[in-house]
């Protein structure tokens, strides 16, 4: 019984910790557009946004029921197991802020929970199905929608105010701006924080402390809500350079409609349970921004790393899951403790890596940016 609760307490710590690792590598899905156009200050807009990812986690459960009864069978699945794809999800958000890419922190987790019990349990202990409807399918889908309603909005954004002054219009949509980027941070709350919960009750509901099918208990939903608040208060501003500079230049219009399209399609899955990834749904939004309006550039470069590690993050996290429960599994308590301090050590590398070229609040947006030649355009056919 000591040793079962020993497990469950570092999943819960591990699962937490992830929960905070979650807040700031996704700091940039709700506010990267917002300070890119200085519609919010940069330390305003990440208290903002942590703010706003707590209250979001009391609106729903329905993402953290598709984790807690969906992906993986939680009647052959063990707290070592998921401690170990919690140790597969960190080190990958870890790494892929280290070199300012926005992955997946929702697939790193997925890839590390799918790993893990491959390994450790068996392919029957994984529901493909519910993997393929559930993750997959609007991993490919809901970027390219998000992309199409903000291309949608910045078209007629731009033609509505075709004929105003370009002063009025600024600020006239970077004060619709402080709306949307506050809706997309809820929307962020109300998805991301509740696989962390969906984790944390999947590990009770494996050691009998809770039926199967329960919802998260409150105090779950609670602690959840506050870790991946703070960690959206510290700001993953590595991450926020490459969104608010690096798709392209973002103006407040383009903000607006990338923010609103992104928050409505995040809000809806979240309702419906699919759990998926708000990072690539804010970067659909962003690209579709950018191409609605007219002579905007992409950076087609880095929107194809960003691709890439889209499709990487799942297997890959995956594969570190994997590597941990062979530890877990074969070594117990002993195991867990030595896969947790491997886990602490290759962090600790990561951020000492990271403090040799800081990004801050103070410098996040001097990155490059996207520069076209302007060139006249007939009156009333947009910017």
């Amino acid at each position: 019984m000591e040793n079962i609760s020993f497990i469950v307490v570092a999943v819960i710590a591990a699962a937490l910790v992830f929960d905070f690792t979650n807040g700031f590598h996704d700091t940039a899905n709700a506010m990267a557009t917002s300070i890119a156009t200085e519609a919010l200050r940069p330390k305003v807009a990440v208290l903002l946004s942590g703010v706003l990812n707590v209250a979001g986690a009391f609106l729903s459960t329905e993402v953290a029921k598709t984790i807690s009864d969906g992906i993986v069978d939680d009647r052959k699945v063990t707290p070592a197991l998921i401690f170990a794809g919690l140790v597969g999800a960190i080190l990958w958000n870890l790494l892929t802020w280290l070199v300012g890419l926005p992955s997946s922190s929702s697939h790193a987790l997925f890839g590390g929970l799918i790993g893990a019990v491959w390994v450790g349990v068996g392919a029957s202990a994984v529901n493909f199905s519910e993997v393929v409807e559930k993750i997959i399918i609007p991993a490919f889908a809901s970027p390219f929608i998000a992309g199409l309603a903000a291309l949608m909005a910045t078209y007629a954004a731009y033609r509505i105010t075709a004929r105003a002054g370009e002063q009025t219009v600024t600020r006239g949509f970077r004060l619709g701006q402080t709306a949307s980027a506050s809706l997309v941070s809820l929307a962020h709350g109300t998805n991301d924080a509740q696989k962390t919960m969906g984790v944390i009750t999947l590990t009770l509901i494996s050691t009998g402390a809770l039926p199967a099918g329960s919802d998260p208990p409150l105090w779950v939903i609670v602690t959840a809500g506050f870790a991946i608040g703070l960690g959206t208060y510290l700001g993953g501003w590595r991450i926020i350079r490459t969104m608010g500079k690096g798709l392209t230049d973002i103006e407040s219009p383009q903000g607006f409609s990338a923010e609103t399209s992104s928050a409505t399609v995040i809000l809806a899955s979240a309702h419906f349970g699919f759990a998926l990834s708000t990072t690539q749904v804010c970067s659909g939004g962003i690209i579709g921004a950018g191409i609605g309006k007219r002579l905007a550039k992409v950076r087609w470069g880095t929107a194809g790393r960003m691709a890439i590690a889209w499709l990487v993050t799942l297997p890959s996290a995956g594969l570190v899951g994997a590597v941990a429960a062979l530890g877990v599994t074969s070594g117990g308590s002993l195991g867990i403790a030595l896969v947790a301090l491997c886990a602490l050590a290759v962090a600790a590398v990561i951020v000492a890596l990271a403090r040799r070229n800081a990004v801050t609040a103070q410098n996040v947006n001097e990155g490059q940016s996207v520069h076209v030649r302007p060139v006249a355009q007939p009156s009333g056919n947009g910017r």
